[in-house]
């Protein structure tokens, strides 16, 4: 059986920040591709462009591993990966389940970077009794009935919640119930959980809304930069075109274009 469940990663009891370990998948990922090109060493400098953080900032996330490279060598990007992936708790295999199985659930088994990154896909679940056996990214979908024996067998102690949001709490109850402490939620719902389980929540819909956001400021911005430094009737023209995208639709032959999510 799995021991999945009763080992936690080191990051926590070391005073590792939230923050710095929210960085090391970043780190992780740009030291994964390095390793693949055979390159031996890399610059704090050149790893922080590479993960998108400032140089700085890298420095000393990798202070709290006790990493501080050498002086006019760099780090050492086999080790990095190393022990990165130790304190992400990569070293070992982490069985996970995953309940939904529709649309986005289906495209996320298919996702091929599970193994590579210590994680096993140990069961995928639905409650729709039409796709039981229905095979998946190769793995035949198992009833919700069976939740609780498959997270015991296996030693489970990581979920993945895609269903539709109504049946969310009701799923994250009994994964919780069965013994799982990590869930990672698709669902677009807050989940309640005890103390002592995380949950990691992905909302497609409130990404878009965060850049519908900064195109509509943009948009603004346009706008008053044309009043700033064009003449009254160029400004006028900027203004019409920029008056639908800053209310989330667009301009056409017809009119306005509403907007294609609903406050």
């Amino acid at each position: 059986m799995a021991t999945g469940r009763t080992h936690r990663p080191a990051t926590r009891s070391r005073g590792i920040p939230e923050a710095t370990v929210a960085r090391l998948p970043l780190y992780l990922r740009a030291l994964t591709a390095l390793s693949e090109r055979s390159v031996p060493t890399v610059s704090s400098e050149e790893l922080a462009a590479a993960a998108g953080v400032n140089s700085a900032k890298l420095r000393k996330d990798f202070s709290y591993l006790g990493s501080y490279g050498t002086r006019g060598v760099g780090y050492d990007v086999e080790y990095l990966v190393y022990q990165i992936s130790r304190e992400l708790g990569l070293t070992q295999d982490w069985p996970i389940v995953m309940v939904g199985i529709g649309n986005l659930g289906a495209a996320l088994a298919n996702y091929g970077g599970f193994a590579s990154r210590g994680f096993r896909v140990a069961a995928l679940l639905d409650a729709d009794a039409s796709m039981v056996g229905r095979p998946v990214a190769g793995i035949p979908v198992r009833h919700i009935d069976d939740l609780e024996k498959i997270i015991d067998d296996n030693g489970v102690s990581i979920g993945v919640i895609a269903t539709p949001a109504g049946a969310a709490q009701q799923v994250c109850d009994r994964l919780v119930a069965a013994g799982v402490t990590s869930i990672l939620n698709f669902a677009p719902t807050v989940l309640s959980v005890p103390d002592g389980v995380d949950v990691r929540k992905v909302d497609l819909s409130i990404e878009l809304q965060i850049l519908a956001f900064h195109e509509q400021r943009k948009a603004g911005e346009e706008a008053g930069v044309a009043d700033a430094v064009l003449p009254p009737a160029a400004a006028a023209a900027v203004r019409e075109v920029a008056a639908p995208a800053a209310q989330g639709g667009r301009k056409g032959p017809d009119g306005d274009v509403p907007a294609v999510m609903p406050a």
